[in-house]
């Protein structure tokens, strides 16, 4: 299968996911993951009208993503370290994982100094897993009070990882309680609407839960690579 035909069955997917929920076919978007992906992919993306990529690691990032000609919207969907901020910020518009207010604040001031302002999801850890970072509920409701005072940076949602699972619905009850977080904080902040949340296997039940973003990896760019997302 071509990289256009994945591309299409997963837009396929999500519409059928979106109309499933009773939502717009668009209102859920697409972060193609392309941490596995070989550089030449990028200008066939272009081409398909792919406009959000997504790399989960700044070590590297800098060499990929010089090459690249076309202008995408540059996700960071991995995990980052306080000492990775100078060198991330300058190359993604948007952070999926901000999982400490520390950090928060670190991008923040290093967006100002660099002149950028990029947009925060705070990760949550609503499944407790230990081996997943990430806030608790309770200390999103404090995170977010705080980020009014943001200068520079724009906190716009959420983000999940849902456990892994062998049946996609197993995940439903975590996109379900990121939702019912989401919609209890956003009371009053027109622009805390993000929900970042699905991969490969579960994109689908996430969406139908309210997913905004979904981060696809491994389905487009890496089929049969484990890992990828």
């Amino acid at each position: 299968m071509t990289l256009s035909q994945r591309i299409e069955n997963v837009r396929e997917s999500m519409a059928a996911a979106c109309t499933r929920a009773g939502r717009k076919p668009d209102s859920a978007r697409l972060v193609v993951v392309t941490k596995a992906a070989p550089p030449e992919i990028f200008a066939e993306l272009g081409s398909l009208e792919v406009t959000d990529l997504g790399e989960n690691r700044v070590q590297g990032s800098e060499q990929r993503l010089a090459g690249v000609e076309k202008s995408f919207r540059w996700h960071f969907v991995g995990h980052l370290q306080s000492n990775k901020v100078r060198k991330a910020v300058p190359l993604f518009d948007v952070f999926h994982g901000v999982d400490t207010e520390d950090l928060m604040w670190r991008i923040d001031r290093v967006a100002g100094e660099l002149h950028r302002k990029p947009d925060l999801m705070l990760q949550v850890n609503i499944s407790g897993e230990a081996s997943k970072s990430g806030l608790t509920p309770h200390e999103v409701r404090r995170v977010l009070e705080a980020s009014d005072d943001l200068k520079h940076a724009r906190l716009t949602g959420l983000m999940t990882m849902a456990p892994q699972a062998e049946h996609p619905e197993a995940c439903r009850p975590v996109f379900q309680e990121l939702a019912n977080l989401r919609d209890s904080l956003a009371r009053g902040r027109d622009n805390f609407r993000d929900l970042s949340m699905g991969m490969s296997s579960d994109f689908a039940v996430a969406i139908e839960e309210g997913a905004t973003w979904v981060r696809i990896g491994r389905q487009i760019t890496a089929p049969g690579i484990r890992g990828v997302d």
